[in-house]
């Protein structure tokens, strides 16, 4: 692979901090890096470093002669006099660039709402970014770094970007760096990773989900006390790192080693518990909507209508959708602040929202405070694991330092503030709660301890997001809102994009006449709530359950939470006869061992029956 550009010793400092520190790192042809690290660690600094943006204090840029970079910053240099066109293609004649595919196709995937001929002036924000995406992608360059490319795309976008940096150039040509905190699109469009960190970059091979599996590996061959478990990912690495394999491919980890390594590691969440927990709460209302419509003043669209939409106790929700689609809109309506236009919201009476918006609403009042401050408002709190939890430690998991602390809210970062306001939230006594794009600048680090976080969250979890990763990780079912009305997405994220594609270019707002949608009315929901599917808003009610079967029901749910409670004694005796065996007996060792296992496998069997048991109840 030929050497296009990269740096030697490259030191960077700012006045107060080194940013970069002795950094000698290269991009060769065919390499598709990933770019991650903490909230001003360095990442942009690094890109404008090899832009030449910025020079170094000392080292030196090396670049090919000839090579032609492209760059998207975070902020654009547009015009706000000049048209879209002018911003994208420049003074190219039409005939040049309508008769290139790759052009048009760059234009139908990004800019397909957006006119030709309309002034950057008058574009929004987001409409702003694609536009300056679009001015990138259309030139012809050897290297092609973007700077934090997925923000303010929808989902169904940032799959077309994904897919048109993966087929942009041949194999073995061209260079992409990109900065993102987007962990699915890093594994999609990427073969590389670098991570910046204390004014160092380490390089990492494959995708992201590598990079995670190769720093996790690094930090457990560096700690002191080592468990059996961390040994055999050593000596699995060992052997790759000596065997033949490894000298004719790129390392790569056995797929059945690393299901070993993660075998005792329990669940994300345990959703019995959460449940229960939840309704305890809560009780069996929560939020309803019937036939709820909303009209923008002096708009003839509705935003949506006709939506009818149960939302049950201990739900872990996401709703997607194009950008436009009423998102935020239905928070609103769900939590009432803000009143429909047509049909009723109904909120249960033990239900207290508290909601994390795009805007961080209700952050400002605390500008004059120092953070000590804030942490201080909130009390002790018990979370859903049993642990007992401090704003003080959820800010520590969140990134803040002992001198962060003492920093008035006013100054802190837009990522410093997103990660106070969330500590605000989940230390709030609410039972469900309600996250609009929590994920904004947050680095990948912070939305991994925020994901944790919302696994022991006992209550109602609604969120919307443009992070795949995120969404698929912290909801258990998924809505689209397409078309103005809210459909269920059995197969989650991949369905949604589906449909926005048989769609086509309009971000999957006419997904009602889609041969899919052929079921019969509302469809039930593992977490109790429901939703109308769009062609058919007019099915039926099931049902109401008889006095009889209502009775069948409880004793069977009773039944079932006793026989849980015995089964779960006999594994915990179990387990503590198994803990007595002598070690070198395997034929009693396994013999235990065969027995939790049945044990356990009969109690998912109660489990399960309990909670349909509760579901068919409503309860």
């Amino acid at each position: 692979m030929a050497f296009l550009l990269g740096t030697e010793k490259a030191t960077v400092e700012m006045p107060t901090k080194l940013v970069l520190d002795d950094v000698s790192i290269g991009v060769d042809d065919g390499m598709r890096v990933g770019i991650v690290g903490g909230n001003g660690d360095g990442k942009s600094t690094l890109l404008r470093l090899l832009d030449g943006d910025v020079a170094p204090n000392s080292g030196r840029v090396v670049r090919t002669n000839g090579v032609r970079v492209g760059f998207l910053r975070q902020s654009d240099s547009l015009g706000d006099d000049e048209t879209v066109r002018h911003a994208v293609v420049g003074d190219a004649p039409e005939y040049e660039w309508a008769s290139d595919a790759r052009i048009r196709g760059i234009l139908d995937g990004l800019l397909p709402d957006i006119g030709f001929d309309r002034p950057v002036g008058s574009l929004s924000g987001g409409q702003r970014r694609r536009v300056d995406l679009a001015r990138v992608l259309a030139g012809d360059w050897d290297v092609v770094m973007l700077d934090e490319p997925t923000n303010h795309l929808d989902m169904r976008t940032i799959t077309w970007l994904a897919d048109h940096l993966k087929t942009r150039w041949r194999p073995g040509v061209g260079a992409l760096l990109v900065v993102s905190h987007d962990r699915w699109f890093l594994d999609e469009a990427c073969n590389a990773m670098w991570e910046v960190h204390d004014g160092h970059v380490d390089a990492f091979e494959g995708g992201f989900s590598a990079y995670v599996m190769q720093r996790v590996e690094r930090q457990r061959v560096a700690a002191v006390t080592e468990q059996r478990r961390q040994n055999r990912l050593r000596r699995e690495l060992a052997w790759l790192s000596r065997g033949a394999r490894a000298r004719a491919t790129k390392p790569k980890f056995h797929v059945a080693a690393a299901r070993e390594l993660i075998a005792d590691v329990p669940e994300l969440r345990n959703p019995p518990e959460l449940k229960r927990m939840a309704m305890a709460r809560i009780g069996k209302d929560v939020v309803e909507l019937q036939g709820v419509g909303v009209k923008y003043p002096g708009s003839d669209r509705a935003v949506f209508d006709g939506i009818d939409w149960t939302i049950g106790p201990g739900g872990r929700i996401g709703i997607v959708g194009g950008n436009g689609a009423g998102k935020t809109t239905l928070l609103n309506v769900v939590r009432g602040a803000l009143e429909p236009t047509a049909g009723r919201v109904k909120i249960g009476s033990t239900v207290r929202f508290a909601m994390l918006s795009q805007r961080l609403d209700g952050l400002s009042e605390f500008d004059g405070d120092r953070v000590r401050e804030v942490v201080g408002r909130y009390p002790h709190r018990r979370m859903a694991d049993g642990k007992e939890m401090t704003s003080s430690k959820i800010l520590e998991d969140l990134g803040f330092g002992r001198d962060d602390l003492n920093e008035f809210v006013v100054d802190l970062s837009g990522g410093q503030k997103r990660r106070l306001a969330l500590m605000m939230i989940l230390m709030e006594e609410s039972n469900v709660l309600i996250l609009d794009e929590p994920g904004n600048d947050l680095d990948i680090d912070m939305l991994a301890a925020l994901e944790d976080m919302l696994d022991g969250w006992p209550g109602t979890l609604i969120l919307v997001t443009h992070d795949r990763n995120l969404m698929e990780r912290a909801t258990d079912d998924q809505f689209a809102l397409v078309d103005g009305r809210l459909r269920h997405l059995p197969g989650g994220i991949d369905e949604f994009l589906r449909l926005a594609k048989h769609a086509g270019r309009d971000g999957g707002r006419s997904f009602s006449s889609h041969p899919d949608d052929t079921g019969p009315g509302d469809s039930p929901h593992p977490d109790g709530s429901k939703a109308n599917v769009p062609c058919h808003a007019d099915a039926d009610t099931p049902p109401a359950l008889s006095n009889k079967e209502r009775q069948r029901l409880k004793k069977l749910a009773a039944s079932c939470e006793k026989k849980m409670a015995t089964a779960q004694g006999r594994i915990d005796e179990a387990s503590s006869r198994m803990a007595e065996i002598d070690p070198t007996d395997y034929e009693a060792l396994v013999a235990c061992q065969d027995e939790v296992a049945e044990l356990k496998a009969r109690l998912s069997e109660l489990e399960t029956e309990w909670l349909e048991a509760l579901e068919a109840l409503g309860e």
